[in-house]
């Protein structure tokens, strides 16, 4: 089942934000590039992996998709492992790597399950689903620390591999949060998912000495800049402060968002999320401003390139990968309302009890530290 979506985009603002059939023909991308099997590849011949086959599979939502998205989220749901994870990426219908599962990787299903039904209201669909959410998130809480942080994969036998990533744990604290929406809606409510993202969130904002504990820091990447305000994990005048703090070290005016500071590429994925981020943060002019830039990257096939060599006016890598074209239509949602989930990466609105579980946790971490409740 479909929905034409696109043919809805009318008003004048929309307009100015994407060309007209800019969802027809970004949607379009998306299918050609998906197998019979419902995996959606970075492009074809290449590797899916789990975080941006959900990410493309969002795309799809959006643009009224239903039947491609459910059945690319079933075709995880069949390799999902009995530990409720997947490896790192798949190829030809198999494992193209065994050596590691990526804790963000697999919490990410949760995300998409949630946006789906958040634009479908399909609570079958939800239904049908939890079992791979629930194995998913609980294979995910098992790998966190006593501190809050979540070590980022485990390796081919199942062992932690220790340290963990702002970017990660970001991008799984969202995860969480959809988690525990899931729960609620269905009556199976998950205390001890409340429980962790709360833990989570406190070391994202207040324990920095718990990531990138054995390799270089990663704070070079614009990820860890921008993704603790899209997922929520600053808000208000924190979020605000937290990106006007690196804008001039990772924004190129009118180009987009570098991937990294010590080079002269933009990315349109990064670029989007850093768009949703500035929504998130109250900054919608700049959104605005940053999103309509981002166009000038799309193909005639309607796939945009993943990125741009500015010093050296070149398009790199020449790859039009799937992911980037869903991030696209995530942003599109979150500026113009398309859909009913598109406030899903710009405003945190937990469900009453799972609110009412993390006070009380919070008033919990502070009764421990001696502070005042």
């Amino acid at each position: 089942m479909s929905r034409p979506v696109a043919a809805a985009v009318a008003n004048s603002t929309e307009q100015t934000l994407f060309p007209r059939d800019f969802i027809r023909h970004s949607a379009s991308y998306i299918l050609s590039q998906q197998l019979e099997s419902g995996c959606i590849p970075w492009f074809t011949g290449h590797h899916a992996d789990p975080w941006d086959h959900v990410e493309a599979a969002m795309g799809l939502s959006i643009a009224g998709e239903y039947d491609a998205a459910e059945k690319a989220y079933a075709w995880l749901a069949a390799e999902q492992l009995a530990d409720g994870s997947w490896w790192a990426a798949y190829r030809n219908g198999e494992a193209d790597s065994r050596e590691r599962r990526e804790s963000n990787f697999v919490a990410y299903v949760a995300t998409g399950i949630w946006h789906h039904f958040l634009i479908t209201g399909d609570r079958e669909f939800l239904s049908r689903f939890w079992p791979m959410v629930e194995k998913a998130l609980d294979f995910v809480l098992a790998l966190q620390s006593e501190y809050g942080d979540i070590q980022w994969a485990v390796d081919a036998q199942g062992e932690p591999m220790w340290d963990s990533l702002i970017t990660g744990c970001s991008s799984i604290y969202k995860s969480f949060e959809c988690g525990i929406h899931i729960a609620e809606a269905l009556g199976r409510p998950k205390p001890n998912w409340t429980l962790a993202r709360s833990k989570l969130g406190y070391a994202l904002r207040a324990m920095p000495e718990r990531f990138d504990r054995t390799w270089e820091s990663k704070a070079r990447f614009s990820m860890d800049w921008f993704y603790p305000v899209l997922a929520g994990v600053f808000d208000g005048a924190d979020a605000k402060a937290r990106l006007r703090q690196k804008w001039d070290e990772f924004v190129v005016a009118g180009l987009g968002c570098r991937c990294v500071n010590d080079e002269p590429w933009v990315t349109v994925a990064e670029s989007c999320e850093l768009t949703m981020a500035l929504v998130a943060a109250g900054e919608m002019r700049k959104a605005e401003e940053l999103y309509r830039g981002l166009h000038r990257w799309q193909d005639k096939d309607g796939g945009y390139w993943t990125g741009y060599v500015y010093r050296d006016d070149a398009i790199w890598p020449e790859e039009k990968t799937t992911w980037t074209v869903g991030a696209m239509l995530l942003a599109a949602d979150a500026l113009a309302g398309l859909t009913p989930a598109s406030t899903l990466f710009t405003r945190v609105a937990l469900l009453d009890s799972a609110q009412n579980a993390e006070r009380l946790d919070h008033r919990h971490q502070l009764e421990l530290s001696g502070g005042q409740g």
